[in-house]
């Protein structure tokens, strides 16, 4: 048994040895052996020879062969490859540092464009958002105009005086209440934006009656054409918007259709804010006048207070006809300028007959001073030093002038009931349905840029005596690109005289003077007055006489 356990255990301990001898010898091959598979060393490692042998590579000149050469030889080249490693590694270290700067100066433009596209599609996003929100409140707030009008149901009003009355119309008449003195109370709608109004709604009216309705117009086969129109009838509140009530002919006889429609009237929207300078905005006044010096020392008095006292920037040009009287208009210029010291007018004196035409064109064109701002006048105009910044305020050279509407006065001595009852001028300037009225006939008085009033070709000089100038200089300005502020003016007024209509004018011009005459003289319950004056003193005879009759 012992004998076995010992023989087993040497068999180990030889096998042990033999194993380790196997190890050493192995280690010892691999160690002083070269290796020569290039495809898993790489290079060729050199092998220990004489120097220059051709199948060598010199390394050491005369270094010992055997063992111990080989092992330092080995560790040199060991050495060597460790440091071609170490290069290896730093030069793709560079490399791998160059890659990663290339692409992040790359991936910058990219991610900036990135970043610009995120941005805009949230402004677009935000954008789209506003505007949908500002459509939405646009349509609430039209709506709120359709609610707040008198559409549906009517509004409690103080008096008969805050109605807003309807005007009526079919396809080739307007009816209308507000005439004024220049509109009719039946006319064709003559302005262009009132025929496009009213084709536009009949436009719309007609489509909407020839689309089909599923919900009503089931059996509905008649199609709708302009001259199924009846008639119409509209009125425009003013802060809200325009209503239609439209009547059209049914598919049966005494049926029809009636069609409402509603323009609101939107937001207020801001167009312009700018600011005005007018302290060096001089005006030169042109006033035509022929004999009349008494009417244009009375001109001279308002022109002192206003343009010379108030305000400053005026000068003043009068182009004179004839010889009658000149002096005395020379003596009245010459007191002005002497009691005031005021150097700024200029006297033009032509030896022909009057034309006011031509007079205004020769006093704009005698200016030498630059483009200054002309107004237009005649002797028998008082005007405020608030008209004059108005008139400032609405010419602009090259875009628009200025015709306002001044308020004509009637006769003082029929307002005031005699001539003995009339107060001074000053307190007859009040704006009153009895006291005058709204002259928006007249075209003569005129605020404009010599500039424009030169490009525009000036007055027709050909046209002699009174009116028809200023009509043909208005026309020229509607005819042009440039704004025409047709406008009131609380400031302008026109004094009344008698007005003489002389033979000679031939019958349009005549006419013209007749009806100015007419107007000028009192207001229509004015002249019914007087019309009646006999009927009405008999009956003031006969309340007197029973009066007196029935005292004891």
């Amino acid at each position: 048994m012992l004998r076995r356990s010992l023989v087993s255990c040497l068999s180990r301990v030889g096998a042990v040895l033999v194993l380790v001898c196997c190890s050493l010898s192995l280690l010892y091959v691999i160690t002083c052996s070269p290796h020569t598979d290039d495809s898993l060393t790489g290079p060729q490692l050199p092998r220990a020879g004489p120097v220059g042998s051709p199948g060598g590579h010199g390394v050491l000149s005369g270094a010992p062969q055997g063992p111990s050469g080989g092992r330092e030889n080995y560790q040199a080249l060991l050495q060597e490859r460790e440091e071609q490693h170490r290069q290896h590694i730093s030069s793709l270290k560079k490399q791998i540092a160059q890659l990663k700067e290339a692409l992040q100066e790359r991936g910058e433009p990219i991610k900036g464009e990135k970043e610009s596209q995120e941005k805009g599609g949230e402004k677009q996003a935000g954008t789209g958002m506003i505007e949908e929100r500002s459509h939405t409140d646009l349509q609430e707030f039209l709506r709120s105009q359709l609610s707040r009008a008198e559409v549906h149901s009517g509004v409690r009003l103080p008096s008969e005086y805050s109605v807003v009355p309807f005007e009526s119309f079919t396809l080739q008449r307007v009816y209308q209440l507000e005439m004024g003195l220049t509109r009719h109370p039946e006319e064709k709608p003559v302005r262009k934006d009132r025929r496009d109004e009213i084709n536009e709604v009949l436009e719309s009216a007609l489509q909407t009656l020839n689309t089909p309705n599923l919900s009503r117009d089931r059996t509905a086969s008649k199609v709708y054409s302009p001259a199924d129109f009846i008639e119409g009838i509209a009125r425009t509140e003013k802060d809200k918007g325009t209503l239609y009530d439209l009547s059209f002919r049914g598919e049966q006889p005494q049926q029809f259709r009636r069609l409402v429609l509603f323009r609101p009237f939107g937001p207020l929207m801001k167009v312009s804010d700018e600011r005005v300078q007018t302290q060096y905005t001089l005006i030169n006044i042109i006033l035509p006048l022929s004999h009349r010096a008494d009417k244009f020392r009375h001109f001279m008095h308002n022109f002192r207070e206003v343009c010379i006292k108030q305000d400053g920037r005026v000068h003043l040009t009068v182009v004179y006809f004839g010889r009658d009287q000149i002096s005395d208009v020379k003596g009245t210029l010459e007191n002005t300028s002497r009691e005031l010291n005021f150097q700024n007018f200029t006297l033009i004196q032509l030896n022909e007959e009057f034309s006011r035409g031509r007079g205004l064109d020769v006093g704009a064109r005698a200016w030498k001073g630059g483009n200054v701002l002309l107004f237009f006048c005649d002797v028998d105009i008082i005007f405020t030093s608030d008209f004059l910044n108005t008139c400032r305020l609405n010419t602009q050279p090259g875009k628009k002038v200025f015709y306002p509407v001044l308020f004509s006065q009637y006769n003082p001595a029929v307002i005031y009931g005699s001539s003995e009852h009339v107060p001074p001028v000053e307190q007859q300037l009040v704006i009153k349905k009895d006291t005058g009225f709204w002259r928006d006939f007249g075209f003569g008085m005129t605020c404009q840029y010599r500039s424009d009033f030169i490009n525009i070709g000036g007055f027709d000089v050909d046209i002699k005596g009174w009116g028809g100038e200023d009509v043909h200089l208005y026309r020229k300005y509607l005819h042009s690109n440039l704004l025409v502020i047709r406008a009131p003016s609380r400031g302008l007024f026109h004094l009344w005289h008698e007005k003489r209509c002389a033979d000679e004018l031939p019958s349009d011009q005549y006419k013209m003077c007749m009806q100015s005459k007419a107007m000028n003289e009192a207001s229509h319950g004015q002249l019914g007055m007087l019309l009646f004056r006999h009927e009405i003193e008999a009956h003031l005879r006969k309340q007197k006489q029973r009066s007196a009759a029935k005292k004891p």
